[in-house]
């Protein structure tokens, strides 16, 4: 659940919001319907989508002011039965006496903030976004491996742990151990973090929690990354094993697509170099580079070559 009081203490650092009215609503909800999207909860002053946070700049002022104050409290009226959150005051615009008035008889929370209106909608909605974002959570070991957002995966003893801290020793970034917190902030990538309770911290089997940002310094950890690779690890079966994808494999989180390679763990593999082998390889992919088709083509021509070749 949101509220206003959590809007203006979430936003503290960039945006100063003063109270006006309608301070004991601060626990108003802002998202009664979750299906919302965050450019459907805020906006310039408008009456017939009145549910959202009403921003009033110098234009939205000048349109309520040139109402008489019959029609004006009848606009209120309106906004308040279509649920508006909250109203907000940008740029230092003076306030009317008769909205002060109104938020106060009807307890509607009405803010007033220096930043001009259209700023504020843009910050309101990028952190409307990022809150409202869907989320989830998954095991494994979350990487920024060459700068590539890489997400470990497999069951439990594999050596997930072990291989990232290889990995860390390589020059690599820690984002997240154990619990990964993904979320799409975007319509077309994922972002991965670590919950703060584990912040920077990584379990190895024998050696428990290491603090890998004391350990290996600043460098060597992450505060998020969009994950771009999924590397799941697999226990070594007498089971066939595709040696040569033919095609492409991925996995869906949050709705994303996301590419998955598959890496069984054995003896004498070293899993460190196939990781940054696969990062490298995606690299190319995402640059429209395809290895593998590159290679059927010359196969193909190959085999009409010799099939040219073998007629009398």
């Amino acid at each position: 659940m949101l509220t206003i009081q959590d809007l203006i203490r979430d936003n503290a650092e960039k945006i100063s919001f003063t109270w006006i009215a309608g301070q004991d609503a601060s626990a108003r909800r802002i998202l009664p319907d979750t299906n919302r999207s965050a450019a459907d909860l805020v906006g310039h002053l408008n009456l017939i989508h009145p549910g959202r946070i009403q921003v009033f700049g110098a234009e939205e002022l000048a349109y309520y002011l040139r109402f008489e104050p019959q029609r004006r409290i009848h606009h209120l009226e309106d906004l308040v039965a279509g649920g508006v959150p909250a109203i907000v005051l940008a740029a230092d615009i003076d306030v009317p006496d008769d909205l002060r008035d109104f938020c106060i008889a009807h307890e509607v929370p009405l803010l007033g903030t220096p930043i001009d209106a259209s700023h504020l909608i843009d910050l309101l909605r990028i952190y409307l976004g990022k809150r409202m974002a869907p989320r989830t959570t998954v095991h494994g070991v979350f990487m920024d491996v060459l700068g590539l957002g890489v997400l470990i995966t497999g069951e439990s003893g594999l050596g997930k742990s072990e291989l990232a801290l290889e990995l860390i020793s390589r020059g690599h970034g820690l984002v997240a151990d154990d619990a990964v917190e993904l979320s799409r902030t975007a319509p077309n990538f994922v972002e991965g973090q670590c919950p703060a309770l584990l912040q920077n911290l990584l379990e190895v089997r024998g050696l428990g929690l290491l603090d890998i940002r004391t350990i290996f310094g600043e460098t060597s950890v992450r505060r998020k990354m969009k994950i771009k690779l999924i590397v799941h690890l697999l226990r070594m079966t007498p089971d066939t094993f595709e040696r040569l994808p033919m095609k492409d494999e991925y996995e869906d989180i949050l709705g994303i697509p996301i590419r998955r390679v598959m890496l069984q763990v054995a003896a004498g593999r070293n899993l460190a170099v196939l990781v940054e082998a696969a990062v490298r390889n995606t690299i190319l992919n995402l640059r429209g580079i395809d290895t593998m088709g590159d290679f059927i083509e010359r196969q193909a021509l190959a085999i009409m070559e010799n099939s040219r070749e073998a007629k009398p």
